[in-house]
């Protein structure tokens, strides 16, 4: 049985969408899921990129987009009252709820709904308050604020490691999937399909720049 560590951040709406997706995209096969809330922002200053909301154009197209998905996939979603947020209160409160800092399923969806139904505002300290209190009356917290903090920033870091440049990402073994639309591809992986071999995985990162684009 394959263990997959699922990375993701709350703010993605992608990532929820991959969440809530994942049991459908992987029914049949047997295999465990590691939660691991990871920090977007700090993936994204590692490899100094722009978020998908911070770029006009993009940012449209990423809610229109995921609003339609979320639809044909009959998954319940609401944009935030603001987006982006800050996530870290969301992401230090699913990390303290573990002693490892790996939140279980019922932690992250109740977080990924507190953001992605309803339509309120996420980063509400009113609602990140009473949020916090449900998830303690469910299952007392194990980790004290600076140790969640502590264990998000091992998480981020871990996935930078791991070859993490974006969320959702999936890995498995030695190998990363990246988005909502990879988890065909992480399926057929699970189940062996040959075209997933490791020569032909690796060699494609041997690939050589035809023309690099220069940093201004």
């Amino acid at each position: 049985m394959k263990t997959i560590t699922f990375y993701f951040d709350f703010i993605s709406p992608y990532a929820y969408l991959a969440f809530e997706e994942l049991p459908r995209a992987l029914a049949g096969l047997s295999y465990s899921v590691r939660y691991k809330p990871v920090f977007f922002g700090g993936l994204l200053q590692h490899t100094g990129q722009l978020g998908p909301a911070e770029l006009p154009g993009k940012r449209e197209w990423v809610y229109r987009q995921t609003q339609w998905l979320a639809h044909t996939k009959g998954i319940p979603f609401a944009m935030p009252a603001a987006h982006p947020f800050n996530p870290l209160p969301l992401l230090r409160l699913a990390v303290a709820t573990d002693s490892a800092g790996e939140p279980n399923r019922y932690v992250c969806e109740t977080i990924f709904r507190h953001v992605w139904v309803g339509g309120a505002d996420a980063a509400d300290p009113v609602r990140i308050a009473d949020l916090a209190a449900a998830l303690h009356t469910a299952r007392a917290p194990y980790l004290e604020p600076q140790a969640a903090k502590d264990r998000l920033t091992q998480h981020t870091q871990e996935a930078i490691a791991a070859g993490v440049f974006g969320v959702p990402s999936y890995a498995v073994d030695d190998r990363v999937f990246w988005g909502l639309d990879a988890l065909p591809m992480l399926r057929a992986f699970l189940e062996s399909d040959p075209t997933m071999d490791a020569q032909r995985w690796h060699a494609l990162a041997t690939l050589p720049y035809g023309i690099p684009r220069r940093k201004p």
